[in-house]
């Protein structure tokens, strides 16, 4: 464990932004003040108001540790921020990622339309799509689904005391209930090849396997994702798909080749990478 000089807030989170460039870690600046407003149990906007971390350096110290080893800044603080929410994570859930936001946006802005809509989340991970939706479309009714009993527990948490219809299983077979009654189905299914590199040593070490790998190009759950979504929708509802930025083209080729939508159309996030797709049932 690293020991500070001092408790100086201001030498401690240099000192712990310095560590976590040298590691690696992308946005060394911001996780060293998120560790440091969760050693000290304030929100890091109130970090100004902190001078010394006093009793809490021990905390810190463990923390910066933690995460110059490349342990996700989520796992450690327990915490995940997606659009208006915070959300519970952990290990065995799948961290939501800020170009997620755009996915669960447009399935958000397709609902608003609608009066009392008919929102279903497959492969919901954490909940955060679905608990987006509830929380931004008055008079939704929102359905989640997940096949990992793990991260089906995390889910189970954020989803707890609200109305959202969380269920376990196979997003293959889910809701037979709802068959041709959804507005809107969104999704974002697990989407890497098998055999690929994976890159980013946080998410090879510590993101679930089932929230990542999809066959032997990547698609096999997109392809799923398109026969439930095609069972699930009522004529004119909407599917909207995250998938990787290479697959611009092939993911929503899966809903062309299937010949049974219309309007079909691919998406980019901020970045300007392909990220999403729609598609409607006609």
């Amino acid at each position: 464990m690293t020991a500070y000089d001092a408790a100086d807030l201001r030498a401690a989170l240099a000192q712990a932004a310095e560590r976590l460039d040298a590691a690696g870690v992308p946005s060394p600046r911001f996780d060293a003040e998120s560790l440091a407003a969760h050693a000290l149990g304030v929100d890091r906007r109130d970090l100004w108001r902190v001078t010394r971390l006093d009793s809490a350096v021990a905390d810190f110290a463990s923390y910066v540790d933690r995460r110059a080893a490349r342990e996700p800044l989520q796992h450690i603080t327990g915490q995940a921020f997606f659009r208006h929410l915070t959300l519970a994570v952990g290990p065995g859930v799948f961290v939501p990622r800020p170009e997620t936001e755009l996915v669960a946006q447009a399935a958000i802005e397709a609902a608003a339309t609608l009066s009392g809509p008919r929102v279903v989340d497959l492969c919901t991970g954490s909940g955060a799509i679905a608990l987006s939706v509830l929380d931004e479309v008055p008079g939704a009714r929102v359905h989640a689904v997940e096949a990992d009993p793990a991260a089906f527990e995390w889910a189970a948490r954020n989803c707890a005391g609200t109305d959202v219809d969380l269920r376990l299983g196979d997003m293959a077979t889910a809701f037979p209930d709802l068959d041709g009654s959804v507005d809107v189905v969104v999704s974002n299914p697990p989407y890497i090849p098998d055999g690929a590199v994976i890159r980013d040593a946080e998410v090879a070490a510590h993101d679930p396997a089932l929230a990542l790998w999809s066959g032997e190009d990547g698609l096999d759950a997109m392809r799923v994702l398109e026969r439930v979504a095609h069972r699930l929708l009522r004529p004119g509802g909407l599917v909207v798909a995250e998938h990787a930025d290479l697959q611009g083209e092939s993911a929503p080729g899966v809903f062309r080749t299937a010949g049974r939508w219309v309007d079909v159309r691919d998406h980019r996030d901020l970045a300007g990478r392909d990220r999403y797709l729609t598609a409607r049932r006609p």
